[in-house]
Order: C-alpha cells, then sequence, then structure tokens
C-alpha cells in the first residue's frame, strides 16, 4: 500500500486555487475535522509551522516539551475523544522520538496521524543534517507510511492515511514530507476525503453462517464465559454489547484495555484477565465449556500459558482483524467483522437465559479473594497506605465518572483492578508495549479530547521522571489534569518479580526522586504531598476540587506486592492469591 495512484479519484474537476504543499497539508487536516495538533517545530518541518501561523484560529497547536510527549498525547487524544490524533514532529531526531509513540499505538490499535518533516529530496540519502530514512525505521511500527517529494501528492496521500488510520482496525499512519514539497507551490483543486483504497478491506465480509454457528453454540452451553477488549470500544459497539450480555445472561471479564467497556458494577462484570486479574475469571477461564471472546487478541498476558489455557473449551472468537482468529487461540467459530455488526446479528439468535449456579461460582471466588486480597489492600492494617486504599477513596470522591489515565507498573494494575467506571473511553493505559512515561503526556492529550471530564493521571515514581518535563506543556496551555504519584521509592513491578523469582536480588530498583511538589511549583502547578492516611481523603478532594492542575505525590509502602498473580509460566488457573 505505498502507491497513491490506487485512490479513488473525484467524480469531477473542481476550480484550482495555488497552494503550497504545507498549506495543502493544513488544509487536509481541517478537511478531515483535526481541531487539536501536537508538535514540536524543527528545520524539516519549518514551511508547515510556517503555514500553521496564518491557521492558528483553525487550528489549535499544543506545543509539547519532547516529541514522545507529543505522540503521547496524541494518543491520549485519540483515546478519550475516538478521533484520530495528529502528532508533528521534524526530521531526524524529531521523527525517531516518535518511534516509541508509534509501536505503542500500533499494538493498542490507537488511529494516529503523525506528520514529519525531511530533508530536501536532493538529499535523501547523503546523510544530510538531521536526515534519517524514517520510512524504513517505522515500518514495523506503523499501519502505513509514506514519503511524498511532490507537493501535488500531498492532498491524495493525507486523504488516505487518515482514511486507513481510522477505518478497520485502527491504527499510526506516519507521512514523511520533504521540504521541497512543502515549499513547492500547486495547482490546488480541494481536498476529497478517502472512502476507499484498492487492495485495502478494513472491515471483511460477515459471514452470517458463521454466526449462526456461534449461536448454536452459546444456546447450548451451560457455562459459558464472555471475554471482552478494547475492540468493543474502538468499534462504539457498547450498547450493543451490553445489549447481547443481559440478553445471553453470560458473565463477562475484560482485558485492561476492554475496561470501561461495561460499567464496572454492572451485575454480570465478573472482573479483570490476566497476569493481575481477578481470581474467579482466570480460575473459570479453564472450567468453562464456551469461551467468547469479543475484540481480543489472546495476549500472553492473559493466556498464561497457551498450552493449558481453555483447553476443556469451545472457542467463539469476534474479531474485525482476521490476522487474529486462530493466531494465539485455535477458535472453534471465527466470526469475522466489526463487532458492531456482529454483536446484534448474534444477539438476535441466541436465546434468553440466566446461569445463577455459574455466575454464583464466580462471585464464590469473588469473595474469596476480597478476604485473602482486596479487604486488606482496600482498607489495611498496615500503618504504612496501600495504592489500593488510594484509589478506593479515588473512587468514591470521583464517583467513578472520571477519566483515570495510567502509567506502567505497579500502580497501573492497581487502578485496572480496582478503579470504578460509568461510561466508556475512561481507562487510558500502555497495554501491549508497557510503555513508561506514557501517562503524563497521554493524560494531557486526553484532555484535550474530553474538555468536559475530570482527567486523573496516575503515575509511579518512576515512570513520572521519564517525561515530566511535560509540566511545562501543561503550564503553557494552562489545562486542568490532576496528577497523583504513588511513590513507593522503588522500579515497584520490576522489584515484586525480583522479590518473587530472583531471591530478593533488587538489582537497581532503588530510585531517588526529586520533591515533586517543588517541582511542579516550578512549573506554576499547586500540589501536595501525603505522608499521613488521616490526610489522604481530604487531599484527594483537594486535588479534585482544585481549579486547574494539581499534583498530588503519595507515599505508600516500598514493598507492597500486587496480587493475584499469574507467575510467568503457568496457566490462568494456577494464579496465586499471596
Amino acid at each position: 500500500m505505498n502507491t497513491v495512484e490506487d485512490i479513488k479519484p473525484a467524480a469531477a474537476a473542481k476550480a484550482t486555487t495555488e497552494l503550497s504543499g504545507s498549506q495543502a497539508v493544513l488544509e487536509a487536516l481541517i478537511a478531515e475535522s483535526v481541531d487539536t495538533i501536537f508538535g514540536y517545530p524543527g528545520g524539516a518541518i519549518m514551511p508547515i509551522y510556517d503555514a500553521l501561523y496564518d491557521y492558528h484560529e483553525k487550528l489549535k497547536h499544543i506545543l509539547v516539551r519532547h516529541e514522545q510527549g507529543g505522540i503521547h498525547a496524541a494518543q491520549g487524544y485519540a483515546r478519550s475523544s475516538g478521533k484520530v490524533g495528529v502528532v508533528f514532529a521534524t526530521s531526524g531526531p524529531g521523527a525517531t522520538n516518535l518511534v516509541t509513540g508509534l509501536a505503542d499505538a500500533m499494538i493498542d490499535s490507537t488511529p494516529l496521524v503523525a506528520i514529519t518533516g525531511q530533508v530536501f529530496a536532493h538529499l535523501l540519502g547523503t546523510d544530510a543534517f538531521q536526515e534519517t530514512d524514517v520510512i524504513n525505521i517505522t515500518t514495523p511500527v506503523t499501519k502505513w507510511n509514506y514519503q511524498v517529494t511532490d507537493a501535488t501528492e500531498i492532498p491524495a496521500v493525507l486523504a488516505k492515511a487518515f482514511y486507513i488510520a481510522r477505518s478497520g482496525r485502527p491504527g499510526p499512519v506516519l507521512i514523511d514530507i520533504t521540504k521541497n514539497a512543502q515549499l513547492q507551490k500547486f495547482a490546488y483543486k480541494g481536498y476529497e476525503k478517502s472512502c476507499h483504497v484498492r487492495s485495502y478491506r478494513p472491515k471483511p465480509i460477515v459471514r452470517k453462517e458463521y454466526v449462526e454457528e456461534a449461536a448454536r453454540l452459546i444456546n447450548a452451553a451451560e457455562k459459558p464465559f464472555i471475554v471482552f477488549g478494547q475492540g468493543v470500544i474502538l468499534g462504539k459497539a457498547e450498547k450493543e454489547f451490553r445489549a447481547f450480555v443481559e440478553k445471553s445472561g453470560i458473565p463477562a471479564a475484560w482485558t485492561i484495555l476492554g475496561l470501561s467497556a461495561l460499567p464496572t458494577d454492572h451485575p454480570l462484570n465478573v472482573g479483570m484477565l490476566g497476569m493481575h486479574g481477578n481470581y474467579g475469571p482466570n480460575v473459570m477461564t479453564n472450567e468453562c465449556d464456551v469461551l467468547i471472546a469479543i475484540g481480543m487478541r489472546f495476549d500472553d498476558r492473559v493466556t498464561g500459558r497457551l498450552d493449558k489455557y481453555a483447553k476443556q473449551a469451545k472457542v467463539i472468537h469476534l474479531d474485525i482483524d482476521p490476522a487474529e482468529i486462530d493466531k494465539n487461540v485455535k477458535a472453534t467459530v471465527g466470526v469475522w467483522g466489526d463487532c458492531k455488526e456482529t454483536l446484534p446479528m448474534l444477539t438476535k439468535l441466541v436465546e434468553e437465559r440466566v446461569y445463577p449456579k455459574w455466575v454464583e461460582k464466580f462471585r464464590a471466588y469473588e469473595q474469596e479473594e476480597n478476604k485473602e486480597v482486596v479487604f486488606e489492600e482496600l482498607h489495611p492494617s498496615t500503618e504504612k497506605m496501600t495504592m489500593g486504599e488510594v484509589l478506593r477513596n479515588l473512587n468514591e470522591l470521583t464517583g467513578g465518572d472520571a477519566i483515570i489515565v495510567t502509567d506502567v507498573g505497579q500502580h497501573q494494575m492497581v487502578a485496572c483492578r480496582y478503579a470504578k467506571f460509568n461510561q466508556t473511553r475512561s481507562n487510558i493505559t500502555s497495554g501491549g508495549l508497557g510503555t513508561m512515561g506514557f501517562a503524563l503526556p497521554a493524560a494531557i492529550g486526553a484532555k484535550f479530547g474530553a474538555m468536559d471530564r475530570t482527567v486523573v493521571a496516575i503515575i509511579g515514581d518512576g515512570g513520572v521522571q521519564m517525561t515530566i518535563q511535560e509540566l511545562g506543556t501543561i503550564m503553557q496551555t494552562d489545562l486542568d489534569v490532576k496528577i497523583l504519584i504513588l511513590n513507593n521509592e522503588f522500579l515497584g513491578m520490576v522489584r515484586q518479580w525480583q522479590q518473587l523469582f530472583h531471591d530478593k536480588r533488587y538489582s537497581f530498583v532503588d530510585i531517588t526522586s526529586p520533591d515533586y511538589v517543588q517541582v511542579a511549583k516550578g512549573y506554576g502547578i499547586d500540589g501536595n504531598k501525603v505522608t499521613d492516611r488521616k490526610n489522604l481523603r481530604q487531599s484527594l478532594q483537594t486535588m479534585l476540587e482544585h481549579k486547574g492542575s494539581y499534583l498530588l505525590e503519595v507515599m505508600v509502602g516500598k514493598e507492597n506486592n500486587v496480587f493475584p498473580m499469574v507467575p510467568q509460566g503457568c496457566s490462568v488457573s494456577e494464579i496465586r492469591l499471596k
């Protein structure tokens, strides 16, 4: 898909006007309803920024402090808004600083369009100043990429970019534009959105017979179990999914990216799957007779040992990406298609049922987990605070209505386990790649994508130091983001593994932090530090009620571990409570 000739031509010629390539880029963004761009200027993309000077009333540009911050912000924007995120960067190091975010967006199916400047076309391949081969570097971590050397290509290429990024299984697209193409004037004939690209089929044809076969298996099941992922959210199929769950009466568990597709307090929501998921969903995966996977990819953190995963069950797999079906887990029935289309078809055919004894088994495991793990985590008897009790208080104060953006580590698992959500697109985290440093810039983007909602970034003391410079972005934009640092003075997840599997040989996991409150104040952001439980709830209340951004650091126990846990190399039914 590296040509533009296959784009469907416009039905009729339009009146022409002369524009530069840079102006054509911005006209394309406006036509695609882009309202916010995250970026950082530089020499090779300077013509686009020069043109942006005249478009500032139509396009809002957010100056980040690092290109990685820019692409994570674009991810957060896309995840909270459901739109395509857009990021600008210059050539060389500017472009390579996007790679981590592109990889993150690729594995988590986040729609992005990254536009990078490039050296003049006649300098390509000469090792010119700030030249890198960004196309070959980013090919493995983009859904599509393309290098523009002639301005006349820009409208069609960007139309194709947005179409590919948002359609089917979404993902990141990178367009690299040489400086001469940005400066070049050409006869601009208008912008036509793309709705078709030859050889690209974003949605597979739904085969009714497979839906019918899936319904027969479900109707014959005695112990069916639903596992759902982000595909429900990406397909905007939350209502259709809930209707399916409620008519079928089947208990449902979520991957961390599927969290918030179904309200956490729904009576058939039985919790989280995976390595640090809930006890019942993991154990019952190996007891169900029909496993219905919807919009999830059977990641290794969900399945544990594949040779011991759900071997007793007939597997129904609904996914928009045919490559995911049979990739990790062999499906008895694979239902290709957009779940917004396939779920209503399936719901119509399934019988309205309830499974009281089956659901009760999940609740029995839940009670055991509450007794052995959850109660002590949420209501600790220890002197030191736990991450869980911070989340419990936050839930009570937000009522489950906030967007929570997490970084990567123990705090991420605790937040995903205990955060409460009433509405979709509320849980934003780095799932497949596990990118430390994600949360702070992603929270900035999430807020721009949902200005009417409270956004809380929950970050560990390790991850926050990777992108802490983005406090400058908050300062300059006067944005209202709540920053909650859970500080255990360790790289906590690595330390937990070293404790459990490496004889407590703590190798380079002690981490010293700055005075975060003073750092925040240096950026004009108010804050506070909590070391005593008696001050926790009021401090959280102050953070949430504060007008503008606020940083709250909470000191938690140094060697608290996240349980339950499926040890690496074990099956999901071998999950440990202690």
